[in-house]
């Protein structure tokens, strides 16, 4: 770290020290975990405590018994919250005026606005610097965060000096954007790139095809957002900079919750802030080990807005380590959300890794949507140079997963919509039956 940064940092925890030691006493506690693992006595009693609190201040859960189990509460997910907003507020919390609201880009439906008491803001930061710290970035280092800057997100000049940001817009990622990207993490010196995962492969495939040398930029660590990232892509990324490509596991109403391990596409989670339950596609029976489920958080520290059992849409194999009164969590493989899953002929899930990691590296592929149209029925639209692109590698390579009775249609279009948020689509599901028996809360 240069002395600019290391300033940031000292001068970063030298504040904290003045105000109590509040985030340093809750990073410390998470670094620990990460270390030892949580206490599973400990998490018990949170959990007892966040109960006992939702009964006794919030509408919504007042009819419960104040010692209910948290098996007995009911699973919610972002339907729940909107339709239920008020009677999820905490009467304790809800008018203090140091609480936070936080809002969801509303990418998969209505955006939804989620207060967050102090107690929660601090633990927030606190796992977000370690877990930055821990994927190679520390605060007070320069960074570009790549994303649509929207008014409500924007960040004053003020703050952009203050947290040695620099914003990049990825609403535009033609060959002159990109450009204009790569030279600024060149010149800027940037150490950090944090960013959706399609426009952080739209800037490695950039860098590919134009042989760009980036010996002479800086960069530390890479943090993928937001969408899941092609093994091959990230991988490819790294070789680029000389430096680690680790995603973050996080929503806007929870906040980062997890790290993608270093040497495989697994995560470990947070369980100091987060206790996680893995539930059967079908039912709110806990899955068997291995099997893949629905993941389902409570959030340990929000008491403003009580988070117990939220279905947040996403599915994962887990696997659970406990040892000497202590426990980690390891989501084996992370499939991100419901309507991301697609089957094939059989009726079986399918990861969409094999679309993502099979379609990445095709000649004359610029983008690409896969979509589930019904039990047999697939389409992919390709967008890019129809000259190069080899269609039978392509269904060749995909048709194996799906059985041979599916039915694949290629369509060429002129470009693949990006989703209001900036988020590019990789993977759909449009199958009713499917809907209809996961329950999809998207």
């Amino acid at each position: 770290m240069i002395l600019d940064e290391k300033l940031r940092w000292f001068g970063f925890w030298l504040l904290d020290a003045l105000k109590g030691k509040k985030v340093r006493t809750y990073y410390d506690q998470i670094r620990r975990a990460w270390k030892e693992g949580t206490s599973i006595a400990e998490t018990e009693e949170r959990i007892r405590a966040l109960i006992a609190h939702a009964v006794e201040t919030t509408e919504f859960y007042k009819n419960y018994p104040a010692d209910s189990a948290l098996t007995d509460l009911p699973v919610v997910n972002k339907d729940t919250f909107r339709q239920n907003y008020d009677r999820f507020l905490s009467k304790t919390y809800k008018d203090a005026p140091d609480n936070r609201v936080m809002c969801t880009s509303g990418s998969t439906g209505t955006p939804l606005r989620m207060i967050q008491n102090r107690d929660k803001i601090r633990h927030n930061t606190a796992g977000g610097i370690f877990l930055g710290a821990a994927a190679g970035y520390y605060i007070g280092m320069k960074e570009a965060f790549i994303r649509v800057w929207v008014n409500n997100v924007k960040k004053s000049k003020f703050q952009l000096l203050q947290e040695n940001l620099i914003m990049m817009d990825s609403s535009r990622m033609d060959a002159q954007a990109l450009e204009e990207m790569f030279q600024v993490i060149e010149k800027k010196k940037v150490k950090c790139l944090v960013g959706y995962s399609s426009a952080l492969g739209e800037l490695s495939n950039y860098i590919q095809k134009t042989g760009k040398d980036c010996s002479r930029c800086k960069v530390r660590a890479i943090i993928p957002i937001s969408e899941t990232m092609p093994e091959p892509v990230r991988r490819t990324l790294e070789k680029q900079f000389d430096c680690p490509v680790r995603a973050w596991y996080s929503n806007e109403e929870n906040g980062i919750m997890g790290l993608q391990n270093e040497d495989n596409e697994g995560y470990r989670i947070d369980t100091e802030t987060y206790y996680y339950e893995i539930l059967k596609m079908d039912s709110d029976e806990p899955a068997e080990p291995g099997e893949l489920g629905r993941i389902v958080i409570t959030d340990l520290f929000n008491y403003a807005f009580p988070i117990l059992r939220y279905d947040n849409g996403d599915t994962a194999v887990a696997t659970r380590k406990e040892k000497n009164g202590r426990y980690k969590l390891y989501l084996d493989e992370l499939y991100g959300r419901r309507s991301d899953l697609i089957y094939d002929c059989e009726g079986k899930a399918v990861t969409p890794y094999i679309i993502t990691n099979n379609l990445w590296d095709i000649e004359g592929v610029k983008q690409y949507r896969f979509i589930q149209e019904d039990v047999k029925d697939y389409t992919i639209w390709l967008n890019g140079d129809p000259q190069k692109m080899n269609q039978e590698e392509i269904l060749g390579r995909i048709r194996p997963y799906l059985g041979e009775e599916a039915r694949i249609k290629v369509e060429l279009v002129d470009e693949i919509p990006v989703l209001a948020s900036g988020k590019r689509k990789y993977i759909e599901n449009r199958c009713e039956k499917y809907k209809n028996q996961t329950g999809f809360c998207g």
